[in-house]
């Protein structure tokens, strides 16, 4: 007589859950796991660079501004002067002192002052809007700055100083230090494949039927297993030997940039410094240029209305002053400029 051993089930329902806990893997998870940490802190200092770029931006933008109206202030009151000018040559024209191409002169003078004007009114409309754009606002908003590019240049530390203080400030030079750590730790968990591994391995199982208990029944049952698992990669095509490599020569090209960089910082820093240099003798070459150029228009003026001067004289005068504070202006502006490009250098 036939004797079932245990019955014949053909569905079968299995549900596992397992458990896998690494106790030595060469020091591989670690080296990993820093080289994980370097690579994100390199890009944020990355973004932090970035960011430091955009302030620079801003700044370039924000002072174009300023120079741009303090441009339209400066062509105002050249406006103003040739203006009252040319009111004061047709009123001699009319007495008779003057002949009538002296008052075409003074109103050709306050036709080229009003085109100037224009200009520079659209070029601080450009500026706002530049300047809009980059924080982020409506183009057609206008901004008013409240700084003035008056004021005397900042004073910086020593070379040797601000050399220091880059290196320690600056995201860029930081990002590839970091960038050489996580090289270093990938190259460690590239050597660290060689070496054998150890995990405690263990599973649930839920099962219908369960195989692993005998008799075989059609009802739900479950076992657990446990076992130490050892793994040591005897041979692997030579793949850990290539990313060690690999990883070493991303570090010397990280180091090569790192050197690289920290020679042109101190140049760079150089250039700012002798920037900042030059503008503060530009100050003052440009304040004394004001001062002739003023004392100038003011004695031909006077030469004018006593009839010892002529139009060509007067015109050359304003001109002359005009040109004399538009350099102003601008080397005003360069001393601004020049103190933000110093900070970013700095890392500031």
């Amino acid at each position: 007589m036939p004797r079932v051993l245990y019955p014949d089930v053909p569905d079968k329902y299995v549900t596992r859950m397992d458990l896998q806990w690494p106790i030595y893997s060469g020091g591989r998870t670690d080296a990993l796991e820093r080289a994980a940490r370097a690579e994100a802190s390199a890009a944020a200092s990355d973004v932090a660079a970035a960011q430091a770029d955009l302030r620079l931006e801003v700044t370039r933008a924000f002072w174009a501004l300023v120079t741009a109206r303090a441009t339209v202030d400066v062509v105002a009151q050249a406006l103003t002067r040739a203006d009252a000018h040319l009111g004061e040559a047709r009123e001699r024209f009319k007495a008779g002192f003057v002949p009538p191409n002296e008052v075409a002169s003074a109103e050709a003078q306050l036709s080229r002052e009003r085109m100037l004007l224009i200009d520079a009114q659209n070029q601080r409309a450009l500026a706002s809007a530049e300047l809009a754009r980059l924080i982020g606002v409506d183009l057609l908003q206008p901004i008013e700055p409240v700084e003035l590019l008056e004021g005397p240049p900042a004073s910086p530390a020593p070379l040797s100083g601000l050399v220091a203080e880059a290196r320690a400030m600056r995201n860029e030079r930081r990002s590839l230090e970091q960038r050489i750590e996580a090289a270093d730790f990938q190259r460690a968990a590239a050597e660290a494949g060689t070496r054998p591994t150890v995990a405690i391995t263990g599973g649930f199982d839920y099962a219908r039927p369960n195989l692993r208990i005998f008799p075989i029944a059609e009802r739900w049952d479950d076992s657990w297993d446990a076992s130490v698992a050892v793994r040591w990669p005897l041979w692997d095509g030579d793949r850990a030997r290539t990313e060690s490599a690999q990883a070493g020569r991303l570090a010397d090209a990280a180091r090569q940039r790192l050197a690289e960089f920290d020679s042109v910082l101190a140049l760079e820093l150089r250039q700012r410094l002798l920037d900042l240099e030059s503008g503060r003798a530009a100050i003052e070459a440009a304040d004394q240029g004001v001062r002739a150029a003023s004392e100038a228009r003011r004695v031909v003026t006077e030469r004018y209305r006593a009839g010892v001067a002529t139009q060509t004289e007067v015109i050359d005068a304003e001109g002359a002053l005009l040109q004399a504070e538009l350099d102003r202006t601008r080397t005003f502006a360069g001393i601004r400029l020049a103190e933000a490009r110093l900070d970013r250098a700095l890392g500031r």
